[in-house]
């Protein structure tokens, strides 16, 4: 068996948290290995070009919620480059009634729209002036329906949740689903107030890269996959490694992994997993399994992706970053996407790339649909919705995501404390990926940085 005694840390998972951090450790100066599973880096982040449309597998867009999203794409430049979607896409359209309505965008549409009831929209008006909540599991639903009203959840929030987590509200609690939300009001005693305060604090250079503006890579977020492989380079990553196993070494850690055909062993000071909760067990068989049972808590939404691509759009305009379904509606898609409309160069001019999205926490049965059931559905809600008679795309793809999202319920602080109890108990061992601090890019990225300081720090001690 080879021995490579090498790495000064083993990162399980080339996903965007992987390659981040592991970009991170290197620029710190520490070697470092990366072991993935799949035949490929990037996890589920895929970016494809056929017949002049590039569309992508898993996350289509990111929202620029940290600045250390913005700093990795200035680190990259030259290899990857960052694109800010067109501002077209703050626009968004939730369906109600047999017809899209924008959500709105400042008070006097906030009036106007037929979204939220009467009573709502004048009740808002008391928001300010409304107790803070006291109970920190609180969910989204209750706390939207408190602070807000029905409508605003039946109608904003429950199709935001849609489009975030594909979950359902009433599940997710909000301190550690949409954390900033939640400080908000526990901050500022309001979310009017506290978005009001916000603006008017003054804010450095780096605090307003975190722009909150949506953004991808120029030609597809594989660019900014290839760029961190790059910058790696392809040897410290080894891709279709099977049997994965972490055993403790004294004061060190042995990883055990079969890469084409061959048994490898790394020792290393430092393990960094990024990979799924349920894989956790099976990867550090040295720890006792009721330690994870506070993490093996964390449920999952199974999505389904389609992708429709038309050489020739003649559905109505798509001028907004896509369209939203609440789940009161009762259609059978979360949403769909209109790529092409805020990203460039990502359909033939004149066509239109949509990614359709279906199943989610309360459709689960939706995903188990057939390909070929699938493409009926997809195709019926887009001449419902979009105004396209029979369908006929020149491209369709479908991408199956079975643990697509983590679910930040009620379990979340045990599941906290399990991730720091283990920890603790092992130094060395770092437990990161969205079983926590958050699962948009931006928190993948900002969590990749923040470890590896963490661990060059350690370094030092």
């Amino acid at each position: 068996m080879e021995h490579d005694n090498c790495a000064d840390a083993v990162i399980v998972g080339a996903g965007l948290t992987g390659l981040s951090t592991a970009y991170y450790l290197k620029k710190k100066g520490l070697d470092v290995l990366v072991i993935e599973k799949g035949q490929r880096p990037g996890g589920v982040i895929q970016t494809f070009r056929q017949d002049g449309f590039v569309y992508e597998a898993g996350p289509n867009t990111g929202v620029l919620s940290h600045p250390e999203a913005a700093e990795l794409f200035e680190d990259l430049d030259g290899d990857c480059r960052l694109e800010i979607a067109n501002p077209e896409a703050k626009r968004r359209l939730i369906w109600k009634s047999g017809g899209w309505h924008a959500l709105p965008g400042g008070p006097v549409s906030a009036l106007k729209t037929p979204l939220f009831s009467f009573r709502d929209k004048f009740g808002i008006l008391c928001e300010p002036f409304r107790a803070k909540g006291k109970d920190p599991l609180e969910t989204v639903g209750d706390m939207v329906v408190r602070r807000l009203g029905r409508s605003y959840l039946d109608y904003a929030v429950d199709p935001f949740i849609s489009g975030i987590y594909a979950g359902d509200p009433s599940r997710l609690v909000t301190k550690y689903a949409l954390p900033k939300l939640y400080a908000l009001e526990q901050n500022y005693g309001s979310f009017i107030r506290g978005a009001i305060r916000k603006r008017s604090e003054p804010k450095d250079e780096r605090i307003r890269k975190a722009s909150r503006e949506v953004f991808s890579a120029e030609g597809g977020l594989g660019s900014l996959i290839g760029a961190l492989v790059v910058q790696l380079g392809a040897e410290r990553i080894w891709t279709g490694v099977s049997d994965a196993s972490v055993a403790r070494a004294g004061d060190q850690f042995e990883v055990t992994v079969q890469v084409d055909g061959a048994a490898r062993k790394i020792r290393t000071p430092r393990v960094i997993s990024t990979i799924d909760a349920a894989g956790l067990p099976e990867l550090f068989p040295f720890i006792d399994k009721a330690s994870f049972s506070g993490i093996l808590t964390l449920e999952y939404s199974a999505v389904v992706q389609a992708i429709a691509g038309f050489k020739l759009w003649k559905g109505m305009k798509l001028n907004a970053f896509g369209g939203l379904v609440p789940s009161k509606e009762k259609r059978d898609i979360l949403g769909v996407l209109f790529t092409s409309s805020f990203l460039k160069n990502r359909a033939p001019a004149g066509g239109a790339l949509l990614s359709v999205f279906l199943g989610g926490y309360r459709r689960p049965e939706l995903t188990r649909l057939t390909d070929m059931e699938i493409r009926e559905l997809v195709f019926r809600e887009i001449s419902e919705t979009l105004e396209v008679e029979d369908p006929d795309p020149e491209l369709f793809r479908i991408f199956r995501y079975p643990r697509a999202i983590p679910q930040y319920g009620v379990s979340s602080p045990k599941r906290l404390e399990a991730i720091q109890d283990i920890e603790e108990q092992y130094p060395g061992l770092y437990l990161a990926g969205a079983v926590r601090d958050g699962i948009g890019m931006a928190d993948r990225i900002r969590q990749a940085r923040l470890t590896a300081t963490e661990v060059a720090a350690s370094r030092q001690t």
